[in-house]
């Protein structure tokens, strides 16, 4: 008998690439709903070959359903998710509701898939930011061969990060531009449009925004809370995929070849480092892929035991959408849970 799957949010950018992404790995489920706000009432969407009609979240009984993929923002999410959750439904939560509570998992099933057998405390699972997930994948296996104690991160996270509103904004600048039209601002504090804008998210006290923030406080809950990790966040105008510029400090020495090494075997890792002329790999080669890339790994020869390297990943797919549903099959195949059996 296979599980009864609900897809939160399902019109949006994330929930259309859980529904693929549910097909394209034959995920066992016998069903799956695709479920959003009353307004994308009687919507359609894509479900492998089949087409799903969109159901209401408010109107839709948990009970007889086995894993909810939650991808519907912060607010949808606190609201829901515990209700979700008491009637025996698993949550995995796209959102950041719930990344910093004690009492819930915080999952990239590469980096620490045995944390989420503490998921039955409130029967929530989160996943981290997309620009965490990507470059936890890069880390662990550094971290498990030298320690690390330091990384300095700069992104450069496409406009889908901020949603279809990102994209169409960054669509229509770009058009704007090359028709002389007017350039409209909205969705972001400058325009995008070739151009890149260091500010995601919201300011804190000590001038650093949420995002960087979020890195910070997630590689420790997920990797190690002695690393110390300082990122400065930027959108840029890329549709797909987000890059990181990452500089580490470890522990015990670790050489470029050695750690091109080590990242070869790493899972959900892919190295491609041809030191050469296009030797490398952008966001726009790893849209639509799973992996995290990795390119220009080299020594860094002003801290001891320095390495730097170049990681990009499809910020929709690992970033969110696939990593939600590992998370799920990391449920499945540890048999944490089993598909509900109806009333007779």
């Amino acid at each position: 008998m296979g599980y009864k799957v609900a897809v939160v949010g399902a019109t949006g950018n994330v929930g259309r690439e859980m529904l693929d992404i549910l097909a394209e790995r034959a995920f066992p489920a016998d069903t799956v709903v695709a479920l959003a706000s009353r307004r994308s009432l009687g919507q359609e969407v894509s479900f492998g070959d089949r087409t799903l009609k969109v159901q209401a979240l408010d109107q839709y009984d948990f009970s007889d359903t086995d894993l909810c993929l939650m991808s519907a923002g912060g607010e949808t999410s606190k609201e829901w998710s515990p209700r979700i959750g008491a009637q025996g439904c698993v949550v995995i939560d796209n959102s950041s509701a719930f990344r910093y509570d004690l009492d819930v998992p915080l999952i990239v099933p590469e980096v620490n898939a045995d944390a989420v057998v503490g998921f039955s405390r409130k029967n929530i699972i989160a996943n981290p930011n997309c620009s965490t997930a990507q470059l936890v994948v890069a880390l662990k296996p550094l971290h498990d061969a030298a320690t690390i104690r330091r990384v300095v991160v700069a992104t450069y996270q496409s406009v889908s990060g901020a949603g279809k509103e990102g994209m169409d904004e960054l669509f229509n600048q770009t058009r704007a531009v090359f028709t002389a039209g007017e350039v409209r601002v909205q969705k972001f504090t400058k325009r995008i449009a070739f151009n890149v804008i260091p500010h995601i998210d919201v300011f804190m006290e000590d001038g650093s925004t949420k995002e960087e923030w979020k890195m910070v406080a997630e590689t420790k809950k997920m990797l190690d809370p002695k690393i110390k990790l300082t990122a400065t966040c930027v959108r840029v105008p890329v549709f797909i995929g987000h890059s990181e510029a990452v500089n580490v400090e470890f522990e015990r020495p670790l050489s470029a070849k050695e750690a091109t090494q080590i990242l070869r075997s790493a899972p959900g890792v892919l190295v491609d480092d041809k030191r050469e002329p296009g030797g490398y790999i952008t966001p726009h080669e790893a849209a639509g892929e799973d992996a995290t890339y990795v390119s220009r790994i080299r020594e860094d020869i002003t801290v001891e035991n320095g390495l730097s390297f170049w990681c990009v990943s499809d910020n929709l797919r690992k970033g969110a959408a696939l990593n939600t549903v590992q998370i799920a099959e990391v449920l499945i195949n540890r048999k944490l849970i089993s598909p509900k059996r109806k009333a007779a």
